[in-house]
């Protein structure tokens, strides 16, 4: 489904969008990713994404990290020990919290454009922000990427989404 641009925008202009929190937990989550990456790289490992959320004074804080052979356990626990003592001493998330690091693994989360790419024609299940023409989740087939938008086929229908209005992207694994 194509929006005309009267429609985009009025969702962009929309006060109740969620799209950024408050609290500027997707600014603080690109800090965080911006200080741990050239120690993740370090580590022969990829940045593939991370997801901040915070409850009350405690955060979780999960990296995903990548290799083109495969991640191991060894590398996981190398990654956090590195990052845990960088996160600490320069301090990006006040109060406790914790640290998870691992694979994106087989139904992994898409975070930017490029892995949208990479995934063209696979089934994927799309979380929205908030209700597009009733739906707020739609499972389909990647179509393809066009700028910042994204294609998503869900039986003879095509929807087109701006990035900025999925909250989760995931991969649907195949098993045959």
């Amino acid at each position: 489904m194509w929006l005309s641009g009267r429609e985009r925008q009025q969702v962009q202009d929309d006060p109740e969008d969620e799209r950024v929190p408050a609290d500027g937990r997707r600014s603080r989550q690109a800090e965080i990713e911006h200080l741990v990456s050239p120690a993740i790289r370090a580590l022969d490992c990829e940045l593939w994404g991370t997801e901040l959320s915070t409850r009350g004074r405690n955060s979780l804080l999960r990296i995903y990290i990548d290799r083109e052979d495969g991640v191991s356990i060894e590398d996981c626990e190398a990654v956090s020990r590195q990052v845990g003592r960088l996160l600490d001493v320069e301090e990006p998330i006040s109060g406790n919290y914790t640290l998870e690091v691992s694979s994106p693994g087989m139904d992994r989360i898409l975070f930017r454009i490029e892995h949208y790419a990479l995934y063209i024609g696979e089934t994927v299940d799309v979380r929205l922000v908030r209700p597009f023409e009733g739906r707020r989740r739609l499972t389909g087939t990647l179509a393809g990427v066009d700028g910042d938008e994204v294609r998503v086929q869900v039986d003879d229908e095509e929807f087109i989404l701006p990035l900025e209005w999925i909250q989760r992207t995931r991969v649907v694994p195949r098993f045959e």
